[in-house]
């Protein structure tokens, strides 16, 4: 979403708009803890990632959780999260579980 813009309420344009503030130096102010997470992901910074979602114990911030410690490739520690999640599963690509989480969360 850039600043200024009102937030669609089609799914795909949801997506987009998150997309497009990628370019922005910080996440929109209005995202939640774990699409801003996923936010900081996209922009290469896994630990502010990470560091988002760390304490937190909701299941989309665990679920959250799972896929960078997956991403990591810190398989049993990914398990563990997604356990927590309430999830036994995740998609076969990080890419497709990225944007299954942000579609998801928004």
């Amino acid at each position: 979403m850039t600043p200024g813009t009102r937030p669609s309420t089609k799914p795909s344009a949801k997506i987009a708009e998150f997309k497009a503030s990628l370019a922005l130096a910080e996440p929109p102010v209005e995202l939640p803890a774990p699409l801003a997470a996923l936010w900081w992901d996209a922009k290469g910074d896994w630990a502010r990632a990470h560091g988002m979602v760390d304490d937190l114990s909701t299941p989309d911030a665990m679920a959250v959780h799972a896929y960078l410690h997956r991403k990591e490739d810190v398989e049993w520690n990914a398990d563990y999260w997604y356990s927590r999640a309430g999830r036994k599963f995740h998609r076969p690509t990080l890419e497709a579980e990225w944007q299954a989480l942000v579609e998801g969360l928004l």
